[in-house]
C-alpha cells in the first residue's frame, strides 16, 4: 500500500496521465524515436494503471500527435 499509494493518489496520477495523453503532440525540434518513447511511456502507466486502449486507437493517436513536416 505505501510503495502503491492510496487510491486518491492513484486517481490523480491516472488524471494526470490521461491529460497527457489528450494533449500529446510532437515538439518542433523532438524526433520521431523520442515522440514514441514520450508516448509508449504514457500509455504503459495508464495501462499499469488500469487504463484499456484499443490499439487502432493508440495508432491513430500516435500519428495525429507528430509534425509531418
Amino acid at each position: 500500500m505505501t510503495h502503491e499509494g492510496t487510491m486518491k493518489v492513484k486517481r490523480t496520477r491516472k488524471n494526470t496521465l490521461i491529460q497527457e495523453y489528450k494533449m500529446f503532440k510532437m515538439l518542433l525540434k523532438e524526433s520521431i524515436s523520442d515522440v514514441q518513447k514520450c508516448f509508449r511511456l504514457v500509455v504503459n502507466h495508464l495501462l499499469a494503471l488500469g487504463k484499456t486502449f484499443e490499439r487502432e486507437k493508440l495508432n491513430v493517436k500516435f500519428l495525429n500527435g507528430i509534425n509531418r513536416n
